[in-house]
C-alpha cells in the first residue's frame, strides 16, 4: 500500500489550497484517512480525518476554516484549506489505516509529506 499525497505550496495568509491523497496497492477496505502536519521544531499533531462512513474530526484550530472529505471509490482523502494562516505552515502527511487483504488485520500507512506555506 502507498499513500501519495499532492497539492501543497506557498500560499498568503487568507489564501486557500487543496491538498489531495490517493492510496494505491493491495487494498481491501480502508477504515479511515487523513491529515496530520508538523510545524518546524513541534510535534506531529492530527489536523483532521475522515472514516469510510463520513463522520469527520477535526482539532480546534482548523475548525471552520480546513474541510475533509473523500472519494471511497478511488481511495482518495481531499483537504480544503481556507483562511489560511501563517501558524498553518507545516508538513502536512496523509495517513490511512487500510486492511490490504480480506482476512489481515487493519495498519497504518503514511504518505510522504507535502510543504504547506502561508507568508506574505
Amino acid at each position: 500500500v502507498q499513500l501519495q499525497a499532492f497539492g501543497g505550496g506557498l500560499v498568503q495568509p487568507g489564501g486557500s489550497l487543496r491538498l489531495s491523497c490517493v492510496a494505491s496497492g493491495t487494498i481491501f477496505s480502508i477504515n479511515f484517512m487523513g491529515w496530520y502536519r508538523q510545524a518546524p521544531g513541534k510535534q506531529r499533531e492530527l489536523v483532521a480525518d475522515i472514516t469510510s462512513g463520513g463522520r469527520t474530526y477535526y482539532i480546534d484550530s482548523v475548525e471552520g476554516r480546513f474541510t475533509i472529505s473523500s472519494d471511497n471509490a478511488k481511495n482518495t482523502v481531499y483537504l480544503q484549506l481556507n483562511s489560511l494562516k501563517p501558524e498553518d505552515t507545516a508538513v502536512y502527511y496523509c495517513h490511512a489505516n487500510i486492511k490490504p487483504r480480506r482476512y489481515s488485520g487493519y495498519f497504518d500507512y503514511w504518505g510522504q509529506g507535502t510543504l504547506v506555506t502561508v507568508s506574505s
